[in-house]
């Protein structure tokens, strides 16, 4: 560490200043700590993402308020269109939607810091159907499939899904 000589202003003397010292970085067991800390709040919001949609999409409530607690944008938005178009269509989600979600990314020095997930849904439980007849709407048939998202932490320090995409394409 450098010490530098300064001569205070009509003192006379001399002061030893040191220059300010850098933090310092994280230990590697804090930074664990952080990283499941971060993985297990961003799989709670995922988690909470998907009840919230379930049970807005069921009452065909696009701006149910848990949608909001657990979904930021561009996910939200898109989250609520879908909901409101099923409305208008006469149509709502029912039944069970399994989730398998595993972490496959933290990224706690990006700004904002994210989590990525992926996970293995099963949609075979869970239909779109019309509501006055509680029939199948065409085409509507769930299955397995491979679906990605990603978790933000927010200024307020919540994590919430951002984004999200189904890859019904991707069999799991």
């Amino acid at each position: 560490m450098a010490l530098t000589s300064v001569t205070a202003c009509g003192a006379g003397r001399e002061a030893a200043v040191r220059p300010p010292e850098r933090p310092a970085a994280p230990s590697a067991a804090d930074r664990t700590t952080d990283e499941r800390a971060a993985e297990k709040a961003a799989l709670d919001a995922y988690s909470g993402y998907l009840d919230a949609s379930r049970t807005a999409g069921g009452r065909g409530d696009p701006h149910a308020p848990e949608l909001s607690r657990f979904l930021g944008d561009p996910l939200l938005t898109r989250v609520r269109i879908a909901i409101r178009e099923a409305k208008e269509h006469g149509a709502m989600r029912t039944g069970t939607l399994k989730s398998d979600p595993s972490v496959t990314a933290v990224s706690l020095d990006s700004v904002p810091a994210t989590v990525d997930i992926q996970d293995c849904l099963d949609a075979t439980g869970y239909r779109l159907v019309y509501v006055k007849d509680l029939r199948m709407v065409p085409g509507s048939a769930g299955k397995r499939y491979l679906a990605t998202a990603t978790a933000t932490r927010y200024p307020d320090g919540r994590w919430r899904i951002s984004t999200g995409a189904a890859h019904q394409d991707q069999p799991c």
